[in-house]
């Protein structure tokens, strides 16, 4: 409540700047309060998980990646969607970290001619690789990929994850 009847005489999105002012500790969830009963709840819940979604969107030239929430793992929900496409036999995992950078490299490069996935892990781990991976991703091109072939990450936010990743991606939250 705020004092002098100050909470009936301020509109909300003036209580906002109010807020920023005081308690700018306090700005992101009101502003999420005050978006969902401004515009509504659908601009503040992220969208469902949409695996088929994503991987329609995506190409043998753009990397998909899950960006990660503390716990979540979505590797399960993955391979159950690899089992449906037919490619449950064709989907090859490495959890990132210290020294795979040059199994992750040669997995890449075996799956991109023919055309099977590659699910690196945990991306984050393995902060000095990431210009390697920038640069094996800037190398597949449609005419030395086969259309299948889609490269899969998963990674914590990271301010060592490339950015054109980033944006040539396709990204997910779970």
């Amino acid at each position: 409540p705020l004092p002098c009847g100050y909470g009936s005489k301020l509109t909300s999105f003036e209580k906002l700047l109010l807020l920023r002012m005081l308690r700018p500790d306090k700005v992101v969830p009101a502003i999420q309060t005050f978006v969902s009963a401004t515009l509504g709840t659908k601009f503040t819940e992220p969208p469902p998980f949409d695996l088929a979604g994503s991987y329609k969107e995506s190409s043998a030239t753009s990397p998909l990646l899950f960006v990660l929430s503390p716990g979540s793992d979505p590797t399960a929900a993955l391979l159950q969607f690899a089992q449906t496409m037919g490619y449950s036999s064709k989907i090859s995992v490495i959890s990132m970290g210290q020294g795979q950078g040059p199994k992750a490299a040669a997995l890449i490069d075996s799956a991109r001619k023919a055309g099977s996935w590659v699910l690196l892990q945990n991306c984050h781990l393995a902060p000095s690789w990431m210009p390697s991976l920038e640069k094996i991703c800037e190398g597949i091109k449609p005419e030395n990929t086969d259309a299948d072939f889609r490269l899969w990450m998963t990674s914590m936010p990271s301010p060592a994850f490339p950015v054109s990743i980033l944006q040539n991606g396709v990204k997910m939250t779970n």
